[in-house]
């Protein structure tokens, strides 16, 4: 039927006709700026013109609640764009309400394509059965007047095609979907999918894992509870064994530090190469590097600590020096427990036999230490690695000290953060 928008849109689309628009009686190529749009050249709607097509959740008794043709048009030109970009254009047309929601939109255009003959939020046509085919009506006529469900069932009494009975809905049902859909979400944009009327509260959870967490932090790992003295045991402090935190550094014979090297950087803050400090090692008498090698570090406590302690200048903290996973065995299976920092070149073929061979998950768990010239250019391999980088100066030997007190602070601020018990106390 020519004089109904949507079944003359329909018919447009399926006779592949030209849709264009009008504005004051002028082509636009703008459906925003337009007034009407034109299905065939004899034949245009206001593209405010009421269809059939009802919204979903109203009662289909007033016009507000059916889509206008411009908001169905729109549904059918934008049918392949993204939910985002649909929404989008639909407020810059105008429509920030009454557009086809996106739940909608699959099933008006599969019935504009003509994939679907029936939509039951189609409302029949008050003349469906009565007006011939190819009755002239004027071209600007808006839409047939809309048959509610009374008028559908007056209509229904009246038909002259018994074998086509008009379906008459129970006014209970009606009233009963009609507060299903009160209690509805309709999807509109990507923030009211994730529309949420129940509050989360973790209150409860948080409060029960509190008292594990603490738990934890007062029983050092690889320690017992001190058992609870007998009647008469004299009162005594029973400390638990020292775990001496652990350093691997490469096995590189190119690396800045090696197991030549490394007791004189870090215990003596003095650099020496490591081709250097194996010949004044050979000329001694050892010819060959300790597997194992032991750093003793006298940790200064804070200016603004009050706690006394056993010396002026701080305790001695023990650390000890591996370049190998098979040297890391000798200190038992837990040993990577105790590994507090990885010092590396830049080569990944080191963490091959590591406990974590990936170096993101390798230095997720210790603290990744890059040495390497101050001279240099960056390493773009280890960007993404979670390492901080030590620069060793070639010549200036006097700023040793200060490379070497920034490698323990970081050492200590890492230690203290992940693995307090090997702190020595």
């Amino acid at each position: 039927m020519d004089s109904d928008p949507l079944l003359a849109l329909r018919h447009a689309i399926k006779t592949k006709s030209a849709i264009t628009y009008v504005a004051n009686s002028e082509p636009t190529a703008s459906l925003l700026a337009a007034s009407h749009i034109v299905l065939s050249p004899t034949l245009s709607f206001p593209k405010s013109t009421t269809t059939r097509y009802s919204k979903p959740g109203t009662s289909a008794s007033s016009p507000s609640d059916f889509f206008t043709l411009e908001a169905v048009y729109l549904a059918w030109l934008l049918r392949d764009a993204p939910v985002a970009e649909y929404m989008k254009q639909a407020r810059d047309n105008g429509l920030a309400v009454g557009f086809v929601s996106v739940t909608e939109r699959k099933s008006i255009v599969e019935w504009l394509d003509g994939k679907v003959q029936d939509l039951k939020r189609i409302v029949s046509l008050a003349a469906e059965s009565t007006t011939p085919p190819g009755t002239p009506t004027h071209p600007g006529a808006s839409t047939i007047p809309l048959i509610t469900p009374k008028r559908a069932a007056q209509a229904a009494d009246t038909t002259t095609t018994p074998s086509k009975r008009r379906y008459v809905a129970d006014q209970q049902d009606v009233e009963v979907v009609k507060r299903i859909k009160q209690n509805e979400v309709e999807l509109r944009d990507r923030n009211t999918v994730l529309r949420g009327t129940k509050p989360n509260n973790f209150s409860a959870l948080r409060a029960t894992y509190s008292e594990k967490l603490k738990k934890i932090k007062e029983t050092k790992p690889g320690t017992n509870p001190v058992p609870a003295p007998t009647a008469g045991t004299p009162m005594q402090s029973r400390k638990a064994k020292n775990l001496y935190p652990i350093i691997m550094i490469s096995s590189s014979p190119t690396a800045l530090i090696t197991m030549h090297n490394v007791k004189r950087f870090l215990q003596e803050s003095l650099f020496e190469s490591s081709s250097a400090a194996r010949e004044r090692a050979a000329a001694a008498g050892n010819s060959r590097a300790e597997d194992v090698i032991h750093i003793d570090r006298r940790r200064v406590p804070p200016s603004s600590s009050s706690q006394p302690t056993s010396t002026p200048r701080g305790d001695i903290q023990r650390y000890f020096v591996v370049d190998s996973t098979d040297a890391l065995q000798k200190f038992g299976a837990d040993a990577w427990e105790r590994v507090v920092c990885v010092m590396t070149t830049g080569q990944a073929w080191q963490f091959r036999p590591y406990r974590w061979s990936e170096p993101r998950a390798l230095f997720h768990h210790v603290k990744g230490v890059y040495v390497s010239w101050a001279n240099d250019p960056p390493n773009t391999k280890i960007k993404d690695w979670n390492v901080t980088e030590l620069k060793i100066d070639p010549h200036r030997r006097h700023i040793d000290k200060s490379v070497v007190a920034h490698f323990w602070q970081l050492i200590d601020d890492w230690t203290i953060a992940n693995k307090p018990w090997l702190i020595k106390s």
